[in-house]
């Protein structure tokens, strides 16, 4: 199943949800979330800085994905960036690949 990295940025109205759920609480929406689409929480920490947390998230498929963080985001108390992650053998097969690219002006 393909993960995910979710890059969350609280509110202030986020963080105070945050104090009043605790962090357990957080991820057992997130972990509840995920489920509902199919997947699981694979990790969550909190950080400092710009970001507040990182959540990798395994998931069907991008649809998945863009629901969560749409679903999410919403809310108007955490602001998101989201990545997909790709396997060391899936950047192997990548590579592996013939491209025909012609880069500009070449």
């Amino acid at each position: 199943m393909p993960k995910y990295l979710v890059e969350g940025a609280y509110t202030d109205d986020g963080l105070k949800g945050l104090i009043k759920d605790k962090a357990s609480g957080r991820a057992a929406a997130v972990q509840k979330a995920a489920q509902s689409l199919g997947g699981t929480l694979d990790a969550i920490y909190y950080t400092f800085g710009e970001t507040d947390l990182i959540v990798i998230l395994d998931l069907p498929d991008n649809a998945s994905l863009a629901a969560f963080a749409i679903t999410a985001a919403s809310s108007g108390l955490i602001r998101l960036k989201t990545r997909p992650l790709l396997t060391v053998e899936e950047i192997d097969k990548a590579v592996g690949k013939d491209v025909h690219y012609r880069a500009p002006g070449r």
